[in-house]
């Protein structure tokens, strides 16, 4: 398939899992990405504009043309962001965290740009979902990421209950993220409902000093003292 060569370009742009140096687990090739596109569309204006600042200080920072996409974004709104590529502009996706469109409100603009006939250029960088499914030793081969977990106490039950149903059945590993001041509470709750021999993995502040990624029996995890994971961006793996 041919792009109209008058377009421009859609750039995902991955960014750090915390509050680390950019350029520490970031490849040299996204700076120079970044220096080249002024128009963005990203979570946070705030955070944005001071990871752009990080990997490059030289940017002149009024020159940025920054539009918001995020959860309160409303979807009729959307194709207007993509006027700067149709203008022959490249722009660029931020996240908050990690890679754009995976966990992220930016796969609607994506999607929306595979609509308009506009090629998607996704860049290499930290996607915490993937970092912990290497270093989890479970299943790699097939997976499923469920976001999530209901937050009302028995239908998260449930579904805990049937998804580890489903892992036992098909060999599946499931991945699942929790709002970080609930982890504690989502920790212990997998520590109720679970099988003993069910394997869970709990990796926390991926690819920062304080990273831990650690693969337990649930039985193993209940005779342990459990990490604080309160406050701490983390990803749930269960295995049955």
């Amino acid at each position: 398939m041919k792009f109209p060569e008058s377009h421009g370009k859609l750039y995902l742009i991955p960014s750090t899992l915390g509050e680390n140096e950019p350029l520490e687990v970031l490849p040299i090739s996204l700076k120079r990405t970044i220096e080249e596109i002024d128009d963005y569309i990203v979570e946070n204006e705030k955070s944005a504009r001071r990871f752009i600042k990080k990997v490059s200080p030289r940017k002149s920072q009024p020159d940025l043309n920054i539009q918001v996409l995020n959860k309160y974004t409303d979807p009729a709104s959307l194709p207007a962001l993509l006027d700067p590529c149709l203008e022959g502009f490249n722009v660029g996706v931020l996240s908050e965290a990690g890679c754009p469109g995976i966990a992220d409100p930016g796969a609607d603009v994506v999607r929306l740009a595979h609509q308009m006939n506009i090629r998607v250029v996704p860049l290499v960088g930290p996607s915490s979902i993937v970092l912990a499914l290497m270093a989890s030793g479970l299943n790699g081969q097939s997976f499923a990421f469920n976001g999530y977990l209901p937050i009302d106490t028995a239908e998260r039950k449930r579904t805990i209950r049937s998804l580890e149903k489903h892992a036992r059945n098909s060999g599946q590993s499931q991945i699942f993220i929790e709002t970080p001041y609930r982890n504690n509470k989502l920790m212990e709750e997998f520590l109720r409902t679970l099988s003993g021999n069910t394997l869970l993995c709990v990796a926390v502040d991926l690819t920062l000093p304080t990273e831990m990624v650690v693969t337990r029996p649930v039985s193993e995890w209940k005779q342990e003292q459990l990490p604080d994971l309160h406050k701490r961006p983390a990803i749930f793996i269960l295995q049955a």
